[in-house]
């Protein structure tokens, strides 16, 4: 069970991606727009939001990237078609899953509940690079003495790329350790979420030390 914050417009898919949830044990609580959204955020903090892109006044990429501003609860968005702009726009925002409306409720149960394990974390210790420190049992990281928040997708990113220096994985293969999206392939998730750990924990992220890209094949953490 998880509370959840479902930000949607449209009554009817409100109300049955309410009862829907809700039968799947989920502590729902609901608003119409982004700024009750906003507002709702802020008295309840819920565990996970469900979060409508197209919404009238205060749109799903404000709420996300105020939502991500201000905390790390995870938040999957709702787009109406899966267009380029909207998965990457949210992406960027801070998204961390989406899914195309319409959407059967199980499954977005499945994706809601793969998106709070991968934030429980499973590692054991404390991992030290260069600078970097990498605590895996408290699911803390720290720059040069100084407290990095991240998401949790980027935590996992991270912990997987981490755990196997120097080794190089695929697109698919991050997918599968981290969004547990081994049916989709969609590896803007993957670039995406890169990029904003990058942001967080390198000096310079056009030349990354830990982060690193193998043209042609994917990401490995870099050995230092």
């Amino acid at each position: 069970m998880a509370d959840i914050l479902l930000i949607e417009d449209d009554p009817l898919v409100r109300r049955g991606l309410e009862l829907a949830l809700s039968r799947h044990g989920h502590h729902i609580r609901a608003a119409a727009t982004g700024e009750d959204g906003l507002a709702d955020f802020e008295a309840s903090r819920p565990d996970l939001v469900v979060l409508d892109l197209m919404l009238p006044g205060v749109d799903g990429f404000t709420v996300c990237s105020r939502i991500r501003s201000a905390d790390q609860t995870p938040v999957i968005m709702l787009t109406a078609r899966g267009d380029d702009f909207d998965v990457v726009g949210g992406l960027e925002a801070g998204a961390d899953d989406y899914v195309v409306k319409p959407v059967q409720p199980t499954v977005l149960d499945a994706r809601i509940r793969a998106v709070l394990r991968r934030g429980n974390g499973d590692g054991h210790g404390v991992s030290v690079h260069g600078a970097l420190r990498i605590d895996t049992t408290a699911l803390t990281v720290t720059l040069h003495g100084e407290p990095v928040a991240l998401t949790p997708n980027e935590m996992r990113l991270l912990l997987t790329l981490s755990r196997a220096p120097g080794r190089v994985f695929s697109r698919q293969q991050l997918l599968e350790a981290v969004w547990e999206h081994d049916y989709l392939g969609d590896s803007r998730l993957v670039d995406n979420c890169v990029q904003r750990l990058r942001a967080k924990i390198e000096t310079d992220p056009a030349a990354p030390l830990y982060v690193q890209t193998v043209r042609g094949f994917g990401y490995r953490f870099g050995p230092l």
